[in-house]
């Protein structure tokens, strides 16, 4: 039965779609011929307050699909820069994707709810603005896999396939997507009106993003410095999720952070199977300047542009607001390192921090990169080893060469013990923070060849569920934990959109 306190219905509360006409365009998504339901997200359903059995009838659908505009909805497409590949295109904006609107969940926060491959708008530069299936499926899967391992992220509300074809290098079927994110407010969209010297409309979307974002900054003595500051702790705390998850994003443009500080985007992400910190995964990602081990730097590098699109705003003195800004963003890789480190000890069952510490991780990443260890596998098998007498192999096989592991295992242990943290907690801990199940790179290519070539949604429904409890090991599902054999293994990916 379903609650009483859920809607049978999308009810909205916008408030950007009230800014100022230069912020976007007005439109409505473009209808699809003969959509279907492929899945819907019933947990982030209830977060929003939505019955999920409403979500998954025929008047939701219609919706979801972009064929009809709920009550409430003020659909527009944002319009943004951005700096791509370090080079900046002064117009981007949503070239497939169209804001219905907002929600309020239960708890009281705001949800933008977007259609991507709603169809063209002002910003599709020539493109048809569809997504084919494979897409659609693969942010679903990762997206809500990530909200699962606790990084902050867009998430799915639902999918959706239109009943028609798309045209890129060969015909696929086409889908939409339902995203959720706290917003889609970006680096971009500050480098849009920058550009433009349109400093009343920077100066309205910064006090916008510290009223929806950063609200205990709003009344600082200089708002602009406030929100880059917060926007800076936010994003060194995402970046260290990524790298401790070896999780590749592969196109960290500057139109592709949140301010939020949420995870968007996951066209050519992977994640790493043999650590190397130099994997790079996206097809279009020529010269590795999105790497495993360059995503902090070009963190950094994304929120110094930030900061040059905020100057107007940091002070009237052009010097004294480069100086403010220098000094805030130069603040980033210690936030960074701090997170990262803290994030390690956690993996490592380490509870408290000795000077050794930075050290003992060097080493071990070292070690891991030469013998070409699965990062995902590592740290769960090396939990194995926290409990008491325990004489688990599983992590020492990892290694071409077993014998060579052994000196760093008996310096861990050995700091282990430094620790007043029990063994037997120090192990529940560990399997806290290390998990055994991750989007495998080929099974998330298994599954969108299955749904887009065979109409088979099996592996892709197994998958998402499988993925919603990363930290419990279940020996029925042992295939979803182990990494590719010679011919699975992922060499590139695709943003396909």
């Amino acid at each position: 039965m379903p609650s009483t306190s859920l809607s049978s219905k999308l009810v909205f509360n916008n408030s950007y779609a009230h800014l100022p006409n230069v912020f976007f365009s007005s439109l409505s998504p473009t209808a699809v011929t003969k959509p279907s339901l492929i899945r819907v997200n019933e947990a982030l359903a209830t977060e929003l307050g939505i019955d999920p059995n409403w979500l998954a009838s025929d008047e939701a659908l219609a919706i979801l699909a972009g064929n009809r505009v709920p009550e409430g909805a003020e659909p527009i497409a944002a319009v943004y820069a951005g700096h791509q590949f370090g080079h900046f295109n002064p117009q981007l904006g949503d070239g497939r994707a169209i804001l219905l609107g907002e929600m309020l969940s239960s708890e009281g926060r705001r949800f933008d709810i977007q259609l991507k491959g709603s169809g063209p708008t002002p910003y599709s530069r020539g493109g048809d603005g569809r997504s084919p299936l494979g897409p659609v499926l693969r942010e679903y899967l990762i997206s809500e896999a990530m909200h699962t391992l606790g990084v902050p992220t867009s998430r799915a509300l639902a999918a959706v396939a239109s009943g028609d074809t798309v045209m890129r290098d060969s015909p696929l079927p086409g889908a939409i997507l339902t995203r959720v994110a706290s917003s889609h407010i970006r680096i971009g969209s500050f480098e849009y009106f920058a550009a433009r010297k349109d400093y009343q409309a920077l100066e309205t979307l910064t006090r916008y993003t510290l009223e929806r974002h950063y609200p205990d900054r709003l009344h600082s003595d200089n708002p602009a410095l406030a929100l880059l500051e917060g926007v800076i702790e936010r994003q060194a705390r995402l970046i260290s999720s990524w790298q401790l998850l070896g999780f590749i994003h592969g196109v960290m443009n500057t139109d592709n952070m949140l301010l939020c500080g949420e995870t968007i985007d996951y066209g050519p992400c992977a994640f790493m199977d043999s650590f190397n910190p130099e994997t790079v995964f996206s097809s279009i990602d020529h010269h590795g300047r999105y790497a495993y081990h360059q995503q902090p730097a070009i963190a950094h590098w994304n929120l110094a542009v930030l900061a040059q699109c905020l100057l107007p705003l940091l002070h009237d003195n052009q010097d004294q607001a480069v100086e403010l800004a220098q000094a805030a963003v130069d603040t980033f890789p210690e936030h960074f390192q701090a997170a990262h480190l803290a994030g390690l000890q956690k993996k490592l069952g380490l509870s408290e921090t000795r000077p050794e510490d930075q050290q003992l991780v060097a080493d071990l990443f070292e070690l891991m990169s030469k013998h070409g260890v699965d990062f995902t596998l590592f740290f769960r098998h090396l939990a194995d080893l926290a409990a008491p007498q325990s004489t688990s192999s599983k992590v020492s096989e990892l290694f071409t060469l077993p014998a060579s592991f052994l000196p760093w295992l008996q310096r861990w242990q050995a700091r282990c013990e430094l620790d007043k943290c029990g063994a037997a907690e120090r192990q529940q801990s560990m399997y806290r923070a290390n998990p055994v199940y991750i989007p495998r790179n080929h099974l998330v290519e298994e599954l969108i060849n299955s749904a887009t070539f065979d109409n088979d949604f099996k592996p892709f429904h197994r998958l998402v569920e499988r993925l919603a409890k990363p930290f419990e090991f279940e020996p029925q599902d042992s295939r979803y934990a182990l990494p590719p054999a010679a011919n699975e293994v992922v060499q590139r990916t695709f943003c396909g959109t």
